[in-house]
C-alpha cells in the first residue's frame, strides 16, 4: 500500500471544477472553542456581568482556561465558563475543538474491496462543495453553507484538484445518508487507519457499561472493576411543552448486548423542520444497545454533558464514545465500519433511572 505526500504525485490528480479548497486562519492556540449560536462575551464569568462583545455562530476563540462562575441560567445550572483573550464564555456554548491540518494523500489506501478510507475532521470546521446540483438532505436543503465539524468522521473515496490547485477529498457518509456528496480541503482530515480503531483489551470478557440517568453518568467496568467514568447527556423526561413523557426518555433497564455498531452514521428522526425531530450528520462512534436505534455516541453539537439533552441516546464526547466503540464487543470492522449481530454476544449496558414510567399521553 502506498501513501505519499501531495505534491509528489500532484500533476497525476486530475482536476475538479467549481469546487474550492478553503480552510480559514483560525486563532494559533492548543485550545479553542467554536460557538454553536449567537453567544455574548461577558466581563466576569456571570451573566449579568458587562457585555464586551457578540460573536456569532461557528466563531472561534482561543480558551485559556476554564473557571466556576454563576450558573448560566435557571435551567441549565452549568457553572462551568471559558475565559477566552476577550473575556468570558460559558462553555455550554461552546465545542472545544482544536485546529491540526493534516498533509494531504495524493493516493487513497485500500483497506478493503476498493480503495478509500475512514478520516477524522481535525480543524474548527470544513466548508463543503456539494457535489451535483441536487440536495437530498432535509437539512442540508435549509443550510446554504454546509459545514463539517470537529471530531466528526467520514469515508473519503476520491481526491482531485481544485481550481486553484488545492487537494480536495470527495467525502462521504456510508452509513444512513440520503445520498448527499461532497468536496472539501483535503487539509482537514486525518486519516483513520485500522490500528487507530483496534480493540481495547479483547482478552477481558467480563465488561459491562452502567448509565446513570439521575445523575447523568456512565461508567464503564472490567471484572467489576469501574475503569472509566463521564458525565454524559441522556433522553429528557419532558417534551418540548414541558410535560413529562417517555418519548425522548432514554429506556430504563439491562440491556444483554450492544448489537450495531458504526465508526459513523446520518442520524435522523421525526420531522427535522419541526422542534420535535432532528438531523445531525456523521455521527461518530455509535455503539447501539436498545431497540429504536438507542446508543452510546459521540457529540459535536452540542457541550452539555451532566444535564438531559439527548432524544433517547446516551451523548458522550468524542473521546469517550470512541473509547467505547473500541472497548466494547462486538468488535466492528474497518470496511465497511459497520456491524449488527443477533444475540448477547455484545457488551452488556445497564441504564438506571430511579423514576418511574410516564406515559407518553400523560
Amino acid at each position: 500500500m502506498k501513501l505519499s505526500i501531495a505534491g509528489l504525485g500532484a500533476l497525476a490528480i486530475p482536476r475538479i471544477e467549481n469546487a474550492q479548497a478553503y480552510l480559514p486562519e483560525f486563532p494559533n492556540s492548543h485550545r479553542l472553542g467554536r460557538a454553536f449560536y449567537t453567544v455574548e462575551i461577558k466581563s466576569r464569568p456571570d451573566p449579568e456581568s458587562k457585555t464586551v462583545n457578540t460573536v456569532y455562530q461557528d466563531h472561534v476563540l482561543p480558551i485559556l482556561r476554564e473557571v466556576i462562575g454563576q450558573p448560566y441560567n435557571f435551567w441549565t445550572r452549568q457553572c462551568i465558563w471559558f475565559e477566552t483573550t476577550e473575556g468570558y464564555v460559558p462553555a455550554i456554548s461552546f465545542q472545544p475543538v482544536q485546529n491540526l491540518p493534516n498533509t494531504p494523500l495524493d493516493i487513497l489506501p485500500t483497506y478493503g474491496s476498493t480503495p478509500g478510507m475512514w478520516a477524522e475532521v481535525t480543524v474548527p470546521y470544513a466548508d463543503l462543495t456539494i457535489d451535483g446540483d441536487t440536495r437530498y438532505s432535509p437539512l442540508l436543503q435549509e443550510t446554504l453553507y454546509p459545514r463539517f465539524y470537529y471530531s466528526q468522521v467520514i469515508w473519503v473515496d476520491e481526491i482531485r484538484q481544485s481550481d486553484n490547485g488545492e487537494i480536495l477529498y470527495h467525502v462521504i457518509e456510508r452509513h444512513g445518508s440520503y445520498g448527499d456528496k461532497f468536496w472539501a480541503d483535503a487539509r482537514a482530515f486525518k486519516p483513520i487507519t485500522p490500528e487507530d480503531i483496534s480493540p481495547i483489551h479483547p482478552e477481558i470478557e467480563n465488561k459491562y457499561i452502567v448509565v446513570d440517568v439521575d445523575h447523568q453518568t456512565m461508567s464503564c467496568f472490567e471484572n467489576g472493576q469501574e475503569i472509566l467514568f463521564t458525565r454524559v447527556s441522556t433522553g429528557d423526561k419532558h417534551d418540548f411543552q414541558g410535560n413529562l413523557t417517555d418519548k425522548y426518555l432514554t429506556p430504563p433497564g439491562e440491556y444483554h448486548a450492544i448489537n450495531i455498531k458504526y465508526i459513523s452514521l446520518h442520524m435522523a428522526g421525526g420531522d427535522a423542520s419541526k422542534a420535535s425531530g432532528y438531523e445531525e450528520f456523521a455521527v461518530a462512534w455509535t455503539s447501539i444497545f436498545a431497540t429504536g436505534g438507542v446508543a452510546i455516541h459521540s457529540t459535536h453539537f452540542h457541550n452539555e454533558f451532566g444535564r438531559v439533552k439527548s432524544h433517547g441516546c446516551v451523548n458522550a464526547s468524542p473521546e469517550v464514545a470512541k473509547f467505547v466503540f473500541r472497548w466494547t464487543l462486538p468488535e466492528a470492522p474497518y470496511d465497511p465500519g459497520k456491524i449488527e449481530t443477533q444475540g448477547y454476544n455484545g457488551t452488556n449496558v445497564r441504564v438506571y433511572d430511579s423514576d418511574p414510567p410516564v406515559s407518553s399521553g400523560n
